[in-house]
């Protein structure tokens, strides 16, 4: 479980205007509509509807995920009333604060830990590990520090954004060392901390309980740097710019944040980079307007293609497409296209769809003219009547 710390105090589905049993389609609904209301384009001047924006795109990222949702949704569901963070009993525990070492004594470590047994990254686990003493022992190793994560911005074409692409970002930040290759040390020589015993935390014991933090010689890395490298002065890390080529999926939307884990910034002594988060803006397209998977394009048509029918070409993401237009089609009809929509992580599309609009003719050569006037006449004679039923006629 990969709970974040800031989602103590976040309510994505509130931020969305979604009930908790929302279903993926809703939330991407909702996200799309306060997306399009609040964008910064639209609200050049309102920072309330910046920040409602980027909330908006915050809780999506994470409900959109079917893994990060259930995550959060057991953090919180740990959060609510009579848990950890509960109104009930002293410090926020159920019934008050017990130690473990008495009979009856409440057992939290397991109150800490996932499914799989791991314990969250929310760090709830090691704090209330250490104070109950739970896995203080032999063995037991401190959780390494993670460099920082970075997040930028980029602006994408419609159909870029539609299809995926891979561009260059420059980036500028803590990196690895390369004199050191990132260990913080001129030799390589790295032993166990000497004041912590190589667990990278220091322990007190205080009556009935114990408690643990990160060794303050070590800062809880575990090794001690004894010979630190001249050119980062031990920290493994240095200031530069690099530049890397970042994949965008298929199917990103305005507003959207993708992860790249591992991209961030360089961590302490060789210990994990941060992650790197791209917010995407999404340019308008000439032709094209999407809902979700599916993508819509209105077609010109004259008016003999729809009464008699025909066969259309049709722009798509790709290679344009024939389509047929059955005859006695009406102006405004919207025809669907299958698996030429926007790509899906599952492998598929969406459909495009083609709305048909009739497009009159401002001259006409006499030829036609003569032509128009004797269908217009056939039309009266076979008794047609385009307001038939209508406004009373």
């Amino acid at each position: 479980m990969s709970a974040q710390p800031e989602w103590a105090d976040k309510d994505y589905y509130a931020d969305l205007g979604v009930s908790s049993s929302a279903t993926p389609e809703e939330i991407k609904r909702a996200y799309r509509q306060i997306a399009r209301e609040n964008h910064p384009d639209k609200n050049p001047d309102n920072p309330a509807a910046a920040d409602k924006f980027k909330a908006a795109a915050e809780a999506y990222e994470v409900l959109s995920d079917n893994a990060e949702r259930k995550e959060y949704d057991q953090f919180k569901a740990m959060l609510g009333s009579g848990g950890v963070f509960g109104r009930n009993g002293g410090a926020g525990f159920p019934g008050g604060f017990r130690s473990t070492a008495t009979p009856g004594g409440a057992d939290f470590s397991d109150f800490f830990r996932s499914a799989g047994g791991q314990a969250a990254d929310s760090g709830l686990g090691d704090i209330f590990g250490g104070i109950f003493n739970r896995g203080g022992g032999a063995g037991r190793t401190a959780r390494p520090s993670r460099g920082a994560d970075v997040e930028t911005e980029v602006t994408l074409d419609f159909r870029e954004a539609a299809k995926g692409t891979t561009l260059p970002l420059q980036l500028s930040g803590e990196a690895p060392c390369t004199t050191c290759h990132g260990s913080g040390s001129k030799s390589a020589n790295l032993p166990p901390c000497a004041t912590c015993g190589g667990t990278g935390f220091t322990s007190e014991n205080r009556g009935a309980f114990a408690f643990s933090a990160p060794c303050t010689d070590c800062g809880g890395t575990v090794n001690k740097v004894v010979d630190p490298c001249p050119d980062c002065s031990g920290s493994g890390t240095v200031h530069r710019s690099r530049s890397i080529r970042v994949r965008i999926p298929a199917g990103v939307i305005d507003g959207q944040k993708v992860r790249l884990a591992g991209q961030g910034e360089a961590g302490p002594n060789g210990t994990p980079a941060g992650d790197l988060f791209v917010l995407v803006h999404v340019k308008d397209d000439e032709l094209f307007t999407r809902d979700g998977d599916d993508l819509h394009i209105e077609v010109p048509v004259s008016f003999s293609e729809l009464t008699l029918g025909d066969t259309i070409t049709v722009p798509t993401l790709d290679a344009p497409v024939r389509l047929k237009v059955p005859a006695g089609t009406p102006d405004g009809r919207t025809l669907r296209v299958r698996g030429r929509g926007v790509p899906t992580r599952g492998g598929k599309s969406g459909d495009l769809l083609v709305t048909v609009q009739v497009v009159v003719p401002e001259k006409l050569d006499p030829a036609a003219m003569s032509a128009l006037r004797t269908y217009a006449q056939a039309e009266k004679d076979s008794g047609f009547n385009p307001r038939a039923g209508w406004a009373g006629n």
